[in-house]
């Protein structure tokens, strides 16, 4: 009786540490990133991405990044509605986007939006195991029909 105690205490320890063991590989979505332009290779904005209480990711434009030669647009010209005109600065181009089941650290149902083009995409991520870089990747119907941009953690 007593043996059969020590094992069932053991097997649930065991668990746990795998669980805990798990959940710490598990990257963190929420919080600051920079954006890098895919074709300029230079920062262009900090987006916030906050987790809503559906369990969907959402990401806003906190701060635009000065770079050479150029002058960031203060309103969203070209977004549909209900983003016409809105202020770059406080503008939600993340939306929807939840965890994958099949893939930890994996993201995905999600939509983008290019506050340049005004243009909407789908968009999935994948953030790095140690979680400084996350992958955001737009697309037109289906995954290989995109492009991708790298978003790096800004530190608090």
């Amino acid at each position: 009786m007593a043996t059969t105690r020590l094992k069932s205490l053991l097997r649930l320890t065991l668990m746990g540490l795998v669980l805990q063991g798990s959940a710490a590989f598990a990257a963190d979505l929420t919080g600051n990133w920079r954006t890098i332009d895919d074709k300029t290779g230079f920062a262009k904005s900090i987006v916030k991405i906050e987790k809503n209480s559906a369990g969907e990711y959402t990401g806003t434009i906190i701060r635009v990044v000065p770079r050479p030669d150029y002058t960031p647009q203060e309103f969203c010209t070209k977004c549909p509605a209900p983003n016409t005109n809105k202020p770059i600065i406080g503008l939600t181009v993340l939306s929807g986007l939840k965890d994958d089941p099949k893939k930890e650290n994996h993201f995905m149902n999600g939509s983008i939006l290019d506050p340049l083009s005004g243009k909407v995409y789908g968009a999935k991520a994948r953030v790095s195991e140690d979680g400084r870089r996350l992958t955001m990747r737009g697309y037109v119907g289906v995954s290989m029909l995109g492009r991708s941009q790298s978003w790096f953690r800004e530190e608090k």
